[in-house]
């Protein structure tokens, strides 16, 4: 017979504690130096970069990158596209997103599983697949080397998720919701946009950033859309910072770090909505 003590019971937790916390630390230290790396790097001189033996900390410390991205006309532009296309295509897809989750959730219509099935299967397609019937379309539509094109072209591969998230979190909530508001003499409109949108921020907020996060991180539709230098965004202008006899590192990790600055604070900013968001539409109350 096996007696279980209090004190083997705290010491089992000190040790799982100490474990976890090891644990985390690995996970902080695995996920957290590229981008320290990347820091790094941003600030060494180009010829530094790859020294011997390599070094963490730049011998001559140096911000040119930073001040030849932020004083070049060009390199701003790129900035500007990609806020412009990202938060286009997520109040879109957070509009549409919104209306066909209610739908989903709320009526009972033909095809429905139908439907449902669809846009499921649309998750499972590879996009590499389709760059060239959209690449065709785009240029029967002459939309080629335009905003439109790869606005229209991001809501493909945004609207799907944004429909199964707002469905699953609608379905979260009671329905007496909606039921209140006809009792009223409200319409289906009132109680979607004026009852059920306020209390469902997370489920939106979750939705919103990992819209954004798509469209703004996307590269192979923003390569093959566009030709203009006008017309290029931030991941498309890393790339081009690799020349044909040299590559600028300095420069490329330092768009990388500003390009993954809103992406971050934007996290920072929504992390309570968006954990909160992730989790709910998992359970059907």
């Amino acid at each position: 017979m096996v007696i279980v003590t209090k004190k083997s019971i705290k010491r089992k937790r000190r040790i799982t504690t100490i474990v976890v916390a090891i644990g985390l630390v690995i996970g902080l230290i695995y996920a957290g130096f590229p981008i320290l790396w990347m820091l790094c790097c941003s600030i060494k001189p180009n010829t530094e970069i790859f020294s011997l033996p390599p070094r963490l900390w730049p011998r001559a410390l140096t911000f040119s990158a930073y001040k030849e991205i932020c004083t070049n006309p060009v390199k701003i532009r790129y900035f500007l596209n990609s806020y412009l296309v990202a938060s286009v295509v997520t109040v879109l897809t957070l509009f549409v997103g919104i209306m066909a989750g209610y739908g989903f959730s709320r009526y009972k219509f033909r095809c429905k599983k139908l439907l449902n099935m669809f846009i499921i299967g649309t998750q499972t397609v590879p996009p590499i697949t389709l760059i060239i019937p959209y690449f065709g379309l785009v240029v029967f539509l002459k939309l080629y080397n335009t905003y439109l094109a790869l606005i229209l072209t991001y809501l493909v591969f945004t609207l799907p998720y944004a429909i199964l998230m707002m469905t699953g979190y609608f379905n979260t909530l009671p329905k007496a919701l909606d039921e209140a508001v006809f009792v009223d003499g409200g319409s289906n409109f009132f109680a979607l946009w004026k009852v059920l949108v306020p209390v469902s921020v997370p489920g939106i907020v979750a939705t919103g950033v990992y819209t954004f996060l798509q469209a703004w991180n996307e590269f192979l539709f923003a390569l093959t859309l566009t030709k203009s230098t006008e017309m290029r965004t931030v991941p498309i202008g890393i790339q081009q910072l690799m020349g044909q006899h040299a590559y600028e590192w300095n420069e490329m990790m330092a768009m990388s770090l500003l390009g993954s600055l809103p992406i971050l604070v934007l996290y920072l900013v929504a992390q309570k909505y968006f954990l909160a968001g992730m989790t709910a539409g998992s359970v059907k109350s």
